[in-house]
């Protein structure tokens, strides 16, 4: 590579990083709230209506109001409600996430939990807000505000004597199995005290108004943060399909093993009859943006418990790759969008995407392809450092390497900021990385084999490092070239 062309892949790495960054800033949570939600004196209105709930709800017909917060976006999303609903009497609340925020109300609880792992504040915070959540009644309002990573964040197990131990134990295998979100999470909601619906049944009498901010696939929203408000149509019998379809019953800890064999094992809240998901999948075109979910419908038995419920999507990764999209037109970029290998494996996913892009770069003078959704990584028994983010971008430096002198860069990274065990959010691959990274004494393909792709990066400079963003709406890629 000559000066000259290493100067203009680094002009390339700042627009790619730069349509990365502006596209998560432009998912702001206070502007989204204010598209779905108004407050005028005492009365709420719903400025979207969808049959899920009353299209306003007076909050003086209310004594108290409950708050409950989980996730990685749980600090902005309680401040931006508490900003727009002013002093309350009779308000009350839970904040779990995994940062502390500086400024914080008297009126709430604040619990710093573990992820990707669950802590003591994880199971704190979920013993506090069931106990707060059994005070409801009919005259109480509940705001959920959940976002991802609240399966580890707020998690206590449905049998009590599960330690917490045996637990993160648990989590690990789970995060480590390559099982795609929904599946993982179908486990987690039939282990759990507080995932797949059973958070909602505490407060069986009273209106709850859940906000939304996904990190699964939207046809697949009952799966954010393992479902704690949503009815759960996943059974037992899933739950243990799934342990032996990922050999995962014989690594479980023993009280764990025991708990999902036990034939009086309580199956989850929800209509079991039937089956699709109460948040249909929203058909929309490239050019749309979902406008509201439903609520549960037809619904009987237990589903009932479910009928005093409201469900508000504020922001998705829909929003993500839009901003992305008219970021990437607006500097000059012909743009295709192609979200079809999510919960792919990554290697799968990085063929799929560079065969593509190799494809229609040959057409287009200034070319991006878009991709968003979460790939996934089935780890070895000692992993190194990196993430799911980290591992697609290495398997893409590794076919980049094949093209010597060309003006090409793929950027993946974490809208929250994290990527798997690291500080780092993605990195960015081009023709460069595997040439760099010999000449600082990394073996590539070995990186990409032991899933240690954090080291390589960051030696070289190409970690992409954002500090946790409160944000999370999945993983964006982008593959970037411009030919000369």
């Amino acid at each position: 590579m000559t000066p000259a062309s290493d100067a203009s892949l680094e002009v390339l790495h700042t627009a790619t990083t730069e349509i990365f960054t502006g596209a998560l800033k432009a998912c702001n949570i206070a502007s989204a709230f204010d598209r779905r939600m108004r407050f005028e004196g005492n009365v709420l209105h719903r400025l979207l209506p969808d049959g899920s709930g009353p299209a306003s709800i007076d909050l003086s017909a209310y004594k108290r109001i409950f708050v409950i917060a989980l996730g990685k976006a749980a600090g902005p999303m309680l401040d931006t409600l508490l900003d727009r609903m002013k002093r309350r009497k009779g308000l009350r609340g839970i904040c779990a996430s995994n940062q502390l925020p500086v400024k914080r109300n008297w009126r709430f609880r604040y619990f710093e939990s573990g992820h990707p792992l669950p802590n003591e504040d994880s199971f704190a915070a979920a013993r506090a807000a069931l106990a707060l959540l059994h005070k409801a009644r009919k005259d109480t309002l509940i705001f959920f505000l959940i976002s991802g990573g609240g399966s580890a964040l707020f998690d206590l197990p449905l049998d009590p004597h599960i330690t917490l131990e045996e637990t993160i134990a648990f989590h690990e295998l789970l995060v480590a199995s390559g099982a795609p979100i929904n599946e993982i999470n179908t486990l987690r909601k039939h282990f759990s005290a507080v995932k797949g619906g059973r958070l909602a049944l505490a407060a069986p009498e009273s209106l709850k108004v859940s906000l939304l901010l996904p990190d699964v696939p939207l046809r697949t929203l009952d799966a954010l943060s393992s479902g704690p408000t949503t009815p759960d149509h996943s059974t037992v019998a899933d739950a243990r399909e799934l342990l032996t379809t990922y050999g995962l019953t014989e690594k479980l800890p023993a009280s764990i093993r025991d708990f999902f064999e036990r034939k009086d094992l309580p199956e989850s809240p929800g209509n079991k009859a039937w089956r699709p998901s109460f948040l249909p999948k929203l058909p929309w075109a490239d050019a749309a943006r979902p406008r509201h979910i439903t609520s549960a419908t037809n619904m009987t038995g237990e589903d009932e418990a479910f009928r005093d419920s409201v469900f508000e999507l504020l922001l998705s990764s829909h929003d993500l790759v839009e901003n992305a999209r008219a970021l990437a037109r607006s500097a000059g970029y012909h743009v295709v969008v192609d979200n079809s290998c999510d919960d792919w494996d990554y290697a799968k996913a990085a063929r799929y995407l560079l065969e593509r892009f190799h494809t229609f770069r040959a057409r287009h003078q200034r070319f991006c392809l878009i991709s968003v959704g979460e790939v996934t990584v089935t780890l070895s028994r000692n992993p190194g450092a990196g993430g799911r983010n980290q591992q697609f971008a290495l398997a893409c430096a590794l076919d980049l390497a094949n093209h010597p002198g060309e003006r090409l860069t793929v950027l993946s990274a974490g809208s929250d900021g994290i990527d798997g065990n690291t500080q780092a959010a993605g990195a960015i691959a081009d023709p460069t990385t595997v040439v760099r990274a010999r000449a600082f004494g990394f073996d590539p393909q070995q990186s990409l084999e032991k899933f240690n792709a954090c080291p390589l990066f960051t030696a070289i400079g190409d970690s992409v490092v954002t500090g946790p963003t409160g944000q999370n709406l999945r993983d964006l890629r982008l593959l970037i070239a411009e030919n000369p």
